[in-house]
């Protein structure tokens, strides 16, 4: 996804300090230790969008975004996403990560582990420069993406409306650092309560945006597109929102909008789905079968819903080359699941 910088003034402005973030990221996860060192840079070295410094930043130009407590800011956000990224992929067993074997791979998943506390312990180190009240938000955000990854792990209770609370997981896991981010970026750069309230309601909900797009590109990219494979999320049993569609879609029965012989497809498509997917040729064509599905579609018309939100709640915002950049930003969250 490239960066929405919608003007060459803006461009101008950030791409310096993004670069600058970088090499502030690569200074942060240096380790004396030679092994927790190559495991720390393992995710740096690999690339990324850098969504959350991104934000950061953007955020920041709302108010006195020069302000060097906006780095710092952005190396926290991005610090403690690397961290998630280490224990999700042990969690979720994914084999890839941004096109490269996934650190639990290379190095087992003891040491995957290890190296996202380190990072976690990085993030609390350049956070506490920036005083308590920054301390206190990276607790209450760590505090949610453990909830998150918690209730997903679980699953709903009893009674509990299965959509909703998968939509509570992703504005826990995702939306919540995405909020984060967007609300370092406006607090350091002396933007008003009010202001900031604005956009870290914006960042949770294209937070919860991303994550369903994600959703839709699990099942429809590959692996050279995404960097992940394909049905990961499958294979370990993990209902993402296409999924849990076609569950609603069974349960409710052949109906106006669904026939008999549609119905009997997606029974058959989800007992499989529910079956031994171990083998890479049965995943394949699960995988398959569900890209046709009108639930990814669903899924994606969806995420397209909660970007049009995230952007609703900036519209207060003043005019301009920052407010058109944020809009570009929700709409670039989810523009691959189009």
């Amino acid at each position: 996804m490239p960066v929405p910088l919608q003007t060459s003034a803006l461009q101008e402005s950030l791409t310096p300090r993004l670069e600058l973030i970088e090499e502030r990221l690569r200074d942060a996860v240096a380790q004396s230790d030679r092994l927790a060192d190559a495991t720390s840079r393992h995710l740096v070295d690999a690339g990324g969008k850098r969504l959350r410094p991104m934000l950061v930043l953007l955020a920041s130009q709302l108010g006195e975004g020069a302000r060097p407590e906006v780095l710092d800011a952005a190396v926290v956000c991005e610090l403690t996403h690397l961290a998630t990224l280490y224990h999700d992929d042990v969690m979720d067993s994914a084999p890839t990560r941004r096109g490269a074997p996934s650190a639990h791979e290379v190095w087992g998943n003891s040491v995957a582990i290890l190296t996202g506390d380190l990072l976690f312990a990085r993030a609390s180190v350049v956070v506490a420069g920036l005083g308590p009240e920054a301390v206190r938000l990276q607790a209450a955000t760590f505090e949610r993406l453990c909830l998150g990854q918690l209730h997903e792990t679980v699953g709903p209770a009893e009674g509990d409306d299965p959509v909703e609370h998968y939509i509570q997981v992703l504005a826990d896991k995702t939306g919540s650092l995405v909020a984060m981010s967007a609300r370092f970026g406006a607090m350091f750069a002396g933007c008003a309560p009010s202001l900031v309230k604005q956009v870290t309601e914006y960042g949770e909900l294209a937070g919860v945006a991303f994550q369903l797009a994600d959703d839709v590109l699990d099942i429809r990219s590959d692996t050279e597109v995404s960097g992940k494979t394909p049905g990961t999320d499958l294979r370990e049993g993990v209902d993402t929102m296409p999924t849990l569609l076609l569950r609603r879609r069974v349960e409710a029965g052949v109906s106006d909008e669904v026939s008999k012989e549609e119905h009997a497809a997606d029974v058959l498509l989800l007992a499989d789905i529910d079956g031994d997917l171990s083998s890479d040729e049965v995943l394949a064509s699960v995988v398959d079968r569900l890209r046709a599905h009108p639930v990814v579609d669903e899924t994606a018309a969806l995420a397209h819903d909660w970007a049009a939100r995230s952007k609703a709640a900036i519209d207060g915002l003043p005019e301009g080359e920052v407010k058109d950049a944020l809009i570009a930003f929700a709409d670039a969250l989810v523009a691959r699941a189009a």
